[in-house]
């Protein structure tokens, strides 16, 4: 069974704007909280997974660039990554040598100036062999858009 996760973004928790739609609409959907850094947020991520567990992650901003880091570390554990205006901008964060396989999906507002989409969409391009990139007329917090994307098909379709 593939479990869903909700990874929010670096000044942001689990209850968010985000987590709190994620939590009612899909109370099953895990939605924890990480604080620190980069390396700290993603050891407490890897503590919390399974080593056979697969998991559709939704991340947010910071959010985005852990589950990025995590298909790159565990692909297995991955079946999709939805990244939401992900940092991949972030300077401790590197391109693999080779694209990930893992199926990537990639919203992004097109006047967002914390991930610029002309900096962001090229990183996600050298880094996932399987990615949609959606640009759209937001910016970084994606409040027009993120309500109106159907999380039915995208958390739901295996």
């Amino acid at each position: 069974m593939i479990q869903r996760i909700f990874l929010h973004g670096l000044d942001s928790s689990g209850r968010g704007t985000k987590g709190t739609y994620f939590s009612t609409r899909y109370p099953d959907m895990l939605r924890p909280d990480f604080e620190g850094t980069l390396q700290q947020r993603l050891s407490q991520l890897h503590n919390l997974l399974a080593n056979d567990q697969r998991f559709i992650v939704v991340g947010s901003s910071f959010g985005g660039l852990m589950g990025a880091c995590l298909a790159m570390d565990k692909p297995q554990n991955v079946h999709r990554l939805i990244m939401l205006a992900p940092a991949l901008n972030f300077h401790e964060f590197q391109v693999p040598a080779q694209k990930i396989e893992t199926e990537a999906v990639l919203i992004i507002g097109k006047d967002d100036v914390v991930t610029p989409p002309d900096i962001v969409v090229p990183a996600a391009q050298t880094t996932f062999s399987d990615l949609q990139v959606s640009i759209v007329d937001d910016d970084h917090l994606l409040h027009q858009t993120f309500f109106s994307l159907d999380w039915d098909y995208l958390l739901w379709r295996e």
